[in-house]
């Protein structure tokens, strides 16, 4: 039987999610429990939610590659005019890694640049295997601290850096991606245990994605409570102390 992935969303003319003009596909399932998730129905811990969900933007429809790559070359002369190409966004594309590789290999069969997006929480080996499939690593980094990381994401870091140190130590080039959470990570502290253990990693460029509330409405479809309901918006003239933080640590730092 062809192997298919399980896709929430295929989304055209995205130009934050990596150079250029790209498609962004977007994977079902995440194993982390970020309160203020944009995209909930992506996550495992609402899987039995969103299967009995008529939506398929909630529920996800199952592709094969080739139908991924009908969608994604239909925009190859933008790419091509751009320097763009597929980014792979979820969700998390390491819940289905074996998939994301095959459709990455088809796209690069045709000239098509690939980026992916991760939060980098897999087993070392599958990590390695995945990142030879790509050409651009867009990596989460939520929290320096620990602890603080579980209390926010519901996972420990560890692998998480461990994933990371293998990235910057490859041939890719790899930008550190960080959402800056209220009541998480927007302090001047932690951007300061960030900028200062990206840097002794080795990573050399930092996007800060400030935190916004585009996903509240799908906590409302899926009928669970948001956590983050009524906390300000955050925008990046609210951000520069917080950039120059990274700055100052010799990291190229700029907002999402």
């Amino acid at each position: 039987m062809e192997q298919t992935g399980l896709i929430f969303n295929i989304q055209k003319f995205s130009i934050n999610d990596g150079p250029g003009i790209r498609t962004t596909v977007f994977f079902k399932g995440c194993p982390l429990q970020c309160r203020w998730c944009s995209n909930p129905e992506s996550q495992n811990r609402f899987c039995d939610f969103t299967e009995e969900m008529q939506d398929p933007a909630f529920r996800g429809t199952r592709y094969t590659v080739e139908e991924v790559m009908s969608v994604v070359r239909q925009d190859k002369p933008f790419y091509d005019r751009s320097g763009g190409g597929m980014t792979f966004s979820g969700g998390d594309v390491l819940q289905q890694a074996e998939f994301a590789a095959c459709l990455a290999d088809a796209a690069h069969a045709e000239s098509i640049h690939v980026a992916a997006e991760t939060e980098g929480y897999t087993s070392p080996e599958r990590f390695k295997t995945f990142l030879s499939h790509i050409d651009l690593l867009l990596y989460d980094f939520k929290q320096a601290d620990r602890e603080a990381h579980f209390r926010g994401t519901g996972v420990y870091n560890d692998v998480i850096k461990e994933n990371l140190i293998t990235a910057v130590s490859s041939d890719k080039p790899v930008i550190a991606r960080i959402p800056v959470i209220p009541r998480f990570n927007a302090s001047l502290t932690a951007a300061e245990a960030m900028a200062s253990e990206l840097a002794e990693m080795g990573v050399r460029e930092v996007h800060l994605l400030p935190f916004h509330q585009m996903g509240e409405s799908k906590y409302e479809k899926l009928g669970v409570p948001y956590e983050m309901k009524g906390v300000k918006q955050l925008h990046p003239e609210m951000l520069e102390k917080y950039r120059e933080v990274f700055l100052l640590h010799g990291l190229e730092c700029s907002f999402r």
